[in-house]
């Protein structure tokens, strides 16, 4: 069914956190690349050239160890879909301002996924840069916003919080079904609500 617009405030009630409207916004400001996310930091600066990792904090038991199945499980609820308005260019910003919310309200780091349609978010473009296997490594462990591609998202576990932002001219209804497929409480889509709509009234 076509998704509302939510009032302009995510907190944490039953249903999960509601996401703000984030309909005008402008990607004209650069972004920075985030480093590991937590409540009391969660939009940290651009690191500099070649930094020493931090290591990681332990790692938290995963409730779906091993390669994600499709995500439907038995006796499983449908998550609760959100949509926050977004042009193509700012639904990257939106789905970052997604996060922080979501981090404010108590979500934990290592329980949201955000997944991007279109150009890499700077974080996953960054991690990248140190090599494929610490960028896989880092979504082993669970402890961190975990960002990537949709063309990844076959590579990616579940998590309680799904985020798509739609910050790309691609195929919307893949990335869709294979972020649901993911969410377990919450999906959140950033983009433009026309189009994500008409991909959920085809019956994605």
């Amino acid at each position: 069914m076509p998704l509302i617009p939510e009032e302009p405030q995510i907190h944490e009630s039953a249903q999960g956190p509601r996401a703000t409207p984030a309909s005008g916004r402008t990607a004209s400001t650069p972004r920075p690349v985030p480093g590991p996310r937590s409540a009391a930091t969660p939009r940290p600066g651009r690191p500099g050239p070649g930094p020493a990792k931090p290591a990681p904090p332990a790692q938290r038991p995963h409730p779906t160890p091993g390669r994600p199945q499709s995500g439907r499980q038995e006796n499983r609820s449908a998550p609760q879909l959100q949509l926050i308005p977004a042009s193509v260019g700012g639904a990257l910003d939106a789905a970052d301002e997604a996060v922080d919310l979501l981090l404010e309200s108590g979500r934990a780091p290592g329980e949201i996924l955000v997944l991007t349609t279109g150009e890499q978010h700077p974080w996953a473009a960054h991690e990248l840069s140190f090599g494929e296997a610490a960028y896989w490594a880092q979504h082993e462990a669970g402890d961190d916003v975990f960002f990537a591609g949709v063309a990844a998202a076959d590579r990616v576990k579940s998590r309680p919080v799904v985020i798509v932002a739609v910050n790309g001219d691609g195929e919307v209804a893949p990335a869709l079904t294979d972020a649901r497929e993911r969410a377990g409480a919450l999906l959140i889509v950033c983009g433009d609500p026309q189009r994500i709509n008409a991909v959920l009234g085809a019956g994605v």
